[in-house]
This record gives structure tokens, C-alpha cells and sequence, in this order.
């Protein structure tokens, strides 16, 4: 726990001198009490009620200046709490190499089956967006709370060629950011159509005048996740996406399936080794801030939707305090008034 306000904890070295204030204004009034006429007739007095029960009162007051004290310094503390994000984007690889039976059925089928698991267990209130990319990408389901229309998007889904990473993730962007109108079809196209689309420096350039980068992963209403099982092939290059993506404050977390090492391919007539660009994949979810997960079997697959629905679901972070310590504090004042009133028929 750490404290914005760290001064005010000096306030504490006032609770010692009450207490010996508390002390002394007792070892006072028992002076005075020795001046009754018969030590019995004290007794007596004091009879109703038990030693110790004088001293709760004072005893929880005390507690509640500490508490008022610890509120006033504003303290900090890493909490779970839920999140706030209102639209999650699925960008789904749906190349050649996604049916690859490595992981049984396929990769493919086995991505569906996880994906559709993991749009079930998300709050009813959380859009949820489709993007498909092999050559290229699209939105084949634009945001939205009906969950039957995302899981008829993710059934779809159908093989195509390439692998257009940086492409998934303009798409997710221009998704989330319309009013930003993010040339998309510019970017991963060309004039020239190119086979590698133009480079994203054009593209940044003409960003709106009064665009203004924020922290990477300051933006809490929407997050990308991005599942792939195979290189970048055509389209723009993925890390300048992601830088594009980390200006805007959005999270990509990230998903690799199969192997780093691969396994050929035959789709269309065409043979070719399918590889897992991990080292790629970990620098778009750090760059992000988002976070990186490789899945190596359907069951891999499984946990990883899983555990990202916990982390999309709550969120660990830094959290001021303040109002549990003023809410304590304000209980035990009113327990130290109650039993006093209760015991003593008086307050102070």
C-alpha cells in the first residue's frame, strides 16, 4: 500500500499523546474519587457495570481518528476490480494453414469451438465484433449484444490464402474508431495493389490534425484479440499497426497457434510450411500492453479463452482507498457513541 498524500500519516504521532491524555484524565478522576466519605459507596457506583466496558468507547474512537488519519493521506491499493470494457473485438486468422490437424479436429474448428465457449462466458453487457483475415481482413460481424449473431459470424468462417496480420488489426481500429476514419483500404491495398500493401506511414500522417497519442493501454472501453497461427504474408506490417493501436490506448492481446517450428501445408494445390511468428505476436501484446498466449493443443486453446475471459471479466489495479477507511472510520465513531450512550447514558 502506498499513500498521494504521505504527509498527512504524521497526524498519527498525535494518538499516542491522547492516549496518555485518556491515562492521565483517569489517574485524575480516581484522585477525586478518593474523597468520598466511604471507599463502598465507590464500589457501589461502579457496581453496574464492568471495568473494562469504560474504556471501549475511547478505545474505538481512537481507531476511528487512526482511520480518518490513514483517509486523509489517500491510500492506494492493487484491487480486482470488474472492468470496464464495452466492446471486444475478435480478429480470427482464417488462412489456409487453420486447417492443419495438429490440433484435433483442426485449428480451425478447434478456434471456433474456444471462441465460441468464450463469447457464452463474457458479461451480457460487453459487445463483441468479428474480423476475419487471411489476404486480407473484414468485420463479418459489427459490434453488438446479440450473442447469436457473433457465434453465427464465427461458424462462417471459411479458409482463404495469406496471412494479413497488420490488416486484422487496422480493421479492429477502424471498427472501434469510425470517427477517426482510419484509411484502411488505402493502407492495405496500395495504389498499386502490391502484394505487401503500402507501408503505415501514410497512414499515420493523415491522421486527423487533432489526434493526440494517449498511453498504451489507457483505454479501458474496448480491447483486440488477436488469434493467428501462422507469419505475416501480405498486407501492412503488424508491429506499426500495433504502434497505431498503442496510441489509441488499446490492448491487443494476442493468441498463437501450432508450433514456432510449423508444419507444411497443402491447401488449393499449393504446399507450404506454416510457422508460428511468436517473436512478432509477443512484441504486438507488449507494445500494447496487452499480453501474449500460445496454444498448442485444443485444450491449450481452451484454457487460453478461459483465462482471457477473467482477465477482460475483472482486472487487477491500482485503486485509491480513501472511502473504505472513511466508511470504517465512520462506523466506529458511531459504535463508540452507541455503547456509550447504551452503558453510560451519555456520549463523551
Amino acid at each position: 500500500m502506498n499513500f498521494l498524500w504521505p504527509e498527512a500519516l504524521w497526524l498519527l504521532l498525535l494518538l499516542p499523546l491522547l492516549v496518555a491524555a485518556y491515562f492521565w484524565l483517569l489517574a485524575r478522576r480516581k484522585k477525586f474519587a478518593l474523597r468520598f466519605a466511604s471507599l463502598g459507596l465507590v464500589k457501589e457506583a461502579m457496581a453496574g457495570s464492568s471495568r473494562w466496558r469504560r474504556h471501549v468507547p475511547p478505545l474505538l474512537f481512537l481507531l476511528a481518528l487512526a482511520a480518518m488519519i490513514l483517509a486523509t493521506s489517500r491510500p492506494m491499493a492493487t484491487v480486482t476490480l470488474p472492468t470496464q470494457q464495452e466492446t471486444i473485438i475478435l480478429a480470427m486468422d482464417v488462412s489456409g494453414s487453420m486447417r492443419a490437424r495438429d490440433i484435433e479436429p483442426n485449428r480451425l474448428e478447434a478456434s471456433q469451438a474456444a471462441a465460441r465457449e468464450f463469447v457464452k462466458q463474457l458479461p451480457p453487457k460487453t459487445r463483441i465484433g468479428v474480423v476475419a483475415f487471411a489476404g486480407t481482413a473484414s468485420l463479418v460481424q459489427p459490434p453488438t449484444l446479440s450473442r447469436e449473431d457473433v457465434l453465427a459470424a464465427i461458424d462462417r468462417f471459411h479458409l482463404q490464402r495469406g496471412t494479413a496480420t497488420g490488416s486484422a488489426i487496422l480493421v479492429s481500429l477502424d471498427t472501434l474508431f469510425p470517427e477517426q476514419r482510419i484509411d484502411v483500404s488505402g493502407v492495405i491495398y496500395g495504389e498499386d495493389h502490391k502484394a505487401r500493401g503500402r507501408s503505415l506511414d501514410d497512414a499515420r500522417k493523415g491522421e486527423p490534425q487533432d489526434f493526440k497519442p494517449v498511453p498504451p493501454g489507457s483505454y479501458s472501453s474496448a480491447a483486440i484479440i488477436l488469434l493467428t497461427d501462422g507469419q505475416r504474408t501480405t498486407g501492412p506490417d503488424p508491429l506499426k499497426a500495433a504502434r497505431m493501436a498503442a496510441d489509441r490506448g488499446v490492448r491487443v492481446y494476442t493468441v498463437g497457434v501450432g508450433t514456432p517450428e510449423g508444419e507444411t501445408i497443402q491447401f488449393e494445390g499449393w504446399s507450404f510450411r506454416a510457422r508460428l511468428d511468436e517473436e512478432t505476436l509477443k512484441q504486438i501484446a507488449g507494445m500494447t500492453l496487452g499480453e501474449y498466449f500460445r496454444a498448442g493443443s485444443a485444450l491449450d486453446l481452451k484454457k487460453v479463452y478461459e483465462t482471457l475471459s477473467s482477465r477482460l471479466v475483472f482486472e487487477k489495479k491500482q485503486t485509491e482507498i480513501s472511502a473504505l477507511f472513511a466508511a470504517a472510520a465512520a462506523v466506529l465513531s458511531l459504535l463508540a457513541a452507541g455503547l456509550s450512550m447504551l452503558w453510560f447514558n451519555r456520549i463523551a
